[in-house]
C-alpha cells in the first residue's frame, strides 16, 4: 500500500505542478465566475467554489508533505554517502536525528574551531610561489 500511495503521491505532485494544471483552475474559477449572473449569486453558487478548494487543498497539503518527506530523507541519504565517500568527517552523518539542543551544541563547537579568515596553510599562488 505505501509503494501505491509513494507513486499516487509523486504522480499528483508531479501533475499539479505542470502549467496545464495551473491553466485548468483558472478556467474552473472563470467558469464558476461566469455561472454567478445565471444561478443569481446564490449560497450554493458560492458553496460549490469554497467546498471545492477546501477539499483540494486539504488533500494537496498531505501529498505535499508526503512527497517533501521523502524528497527530504532520499537528499540526506546522499548526503550521507557523499560525507562517507570523501574525507570528510563522518561525525555529520545522521545529524538530522539529533535534537535541536544536540544540533545547536555542534554548531557552537563548529564556531569556536572557526579560523580567522585568510588563506589556508600550504596554499600556492598562480605563479606557482607558496604563500
Amino acid at each position: 500500500m505505501e509503494r501505491g500511495f509513494t507513486r499516487f503521491a509523486g504522480g499528483v505532485a508531479k501533475a499539479t505542478g505542470r502549467p496545464w494544471a495551473f491553466a485548468l483552475c483558472v478556467a474552473s474559477v472563470v467558469v464558476w465566475a461566469l455561472t454567478g449572473p445565471v444561478l443569481h449569486f446564490s449560497e450554493t453558487w458560492q458553496l460549490i467554489i469554497n467546498t471545492s478548494t477546501t477539499i483540494v487543498t486539504f488533500l494537496m497539503v498531505f501529498l505535499i508533505q508526503s512527497t517533501q518527506n521523502r524528497d527530504g530523507v532520499a537528499l540526506q541519504v546522499k548526503l550521507d554517502e557523499l560525507i562517507r565517500s570523501s574525507r570528510a568527517r563522518n561525525t555529520f552523518v545522521g545529524i538530522e536525528h539529533l535534537t535541536e539542543a544536540e544540533v545547536d551544541a555542534i554548531l557552537a563547537k563548529r564556531k569556536k574551531r572557526k579560523k580567522p579568515a585568510g588563506r589556508a596553510p600550504g596554499r600556492r599562488q598562480r605563479n606557482g610561489k607558496k604563500t
